[in-house]
């Protein structure tokens, strides 16, 4: 029923595939350990967001002279994406051991495969895609050696040519996540607190080195506008304020993990690294950080009239323009003669990622938004219809 199908990049294992561990004895495997806050990591997700990064502009190959407004080659071009997402989610490993070395006994994971794909819609009737991403996600339990408490980690190639290890840790609170801004403004690698804003990020001007170049159709529509540039967040918050969120599970991860914690990195091919003894980097990534926020949203949907055992398919209203919303699907436990609220729930998935890029002796922040709901329907329960 749903109309969403079209846009998934679907991932799966075979069905008959499940870690263990090949053993000596003849104990009984291991049950599969626990996923945490993955749970949540199941089936397919579609969403429309939005992404900026500055992208090098070689005088070899300027990307400033195709522009409608062409500029002189200089050292980056802003790129705006309206984006249509799919996250897809295989089933989960089961028991993936790690073996540890005295005083630290065995460990055991688990972990849940994913593929992501990300198209620009900027224009519309357009699509391209920019990016596609394989990897897992996994549950570590906590340890002695290293002294660390329980934690999750993302794994992920992309194929520009960096592979990502980024772990961190999660809690769980009553009502909506905390949003805080994101700033795209790049600074001087050699000093962070020096900021370099760049006529590009100033959204009113229509022959800055951009793409899209001039975005006074955008603007008037609401979709880039200068506050989105100054803070991409802003996204997010526009529909989590606007819903009543009771849970949310805050997932935050880095491949330089803020102390005690430790571990992961970046890896880049030569080329994004470049050669020291001229410009280099040509494009290299040196970090990457996220959070990821898990809700449970209470929303209203309206259904009938139906006659008992007719099927429905409704989604509820919308509370941004553009937002992408759930299908619920049922069929009446009997005859409905007027139109009638239920109230049911379903999980969203908000996650802001910020990406830092080395060129041109600044680093360069690459920050993507997106807001993801499931791609099947879901099913209305039989509680809340009541009697």
């Amino acid at each position: 029923m749903s109309d969403q199908p079209s846009l998934r990049a679907k991932i799966s294992m075979a069905d008959d595939f499940l870690f263990g561990e090949v053993r000596a004895d003849k104990k009984a495997p291991a049950p599969p350990p626990p996923l945490g806050p993955l749970a949540a990591f199941a089936g397919d997700w579609v969403g429309n967001g939005f992404n900026t990064i500055f992208r090098p502009d070689s005088s070899v190959s300027p990307t400033s002279a195709t522009l409608p407004n062409p500029l002189p080659a200089g050292d980056n071009i802003l790129e705006l994406n309206l984006t249509s997402e799919s996250l897809s989610f295989s089933k989960s490993l089961g028991a993936v051991p790690n073996r540890g070395t005295t005083p630290q006994g065995d460990i055991f994971l688990n972990g849940v495969p994913y593929l992501q794909t990300v198209s620009d819609i900027t224009i519309h009737g357009e699509k391209t895609g920019i990016h596609v991403e394989p990897g897992i996600w996994i549950h570590v339990p906590s340890t002695n050696v290293p002294a660390e408490g329980e934690t999750v980690a993302r794994m992920a190639s992309i194929p520009h040519g960096t592979t990502i290890e980024a772990q961190g840790t999660f809690v769980t609170v009553a009502g909506p996540p905390i949003i805080n801004p994101v700033d795209i403004t790049p600074f001087l690698t050699a000093n962070p607190a020096t900021k370099i804003k760049f006529p590009s990020q100033t959204a009113a001007d229509p022959k800055t080195p951009r793409i899209p170049q001039d975005l006074t159709s955008f603007i008037a529509a609401g979709t880039i506008t200068q506050a989105i540039l100054d803070n991409p967040n802003i996204l997010l918050s526009n529909i989590a304020n606007k819903q009543k969120i009771t849970n949310t599970i805050a997932i935050i991860i880095s491949t330089a993990p803020t102390p005690p914690l430790f571990g992961g990195g970046v890896d880049n091919i030569a080329f994004l690294l470049g050669q020291a003894a001229a410009t280099a980097p040509n494009a290299q990534t040196v970090q990457m950080t996220a959070i990821f926020w898990i809700e449970t949203v209470e929303v209203d949907i309206e259904v009938g009239p139906l006659t008992v055992g007719q099927q429905f398919a409704v989604k509820p209203a919308k509370v941004v323009t553009g937002q992408t919303v759930p299908t619920f699907a049922g069929i009446a436990p009997y005859d409905v003669d007027m139109p009638r609220k239920l109230t049911v729930t379903y999980t969203q998935i908000q996650y802001t990622q910020l990406v830092l890029l080395n060129f041109n002796k600044l680093t360069w922040p690459h920050v993507s938004v997106n807001t993801l709901v499931p791609a099947d329907d879901i099913a209305v329960p039989p509680s809340v219809w009541g009697k």
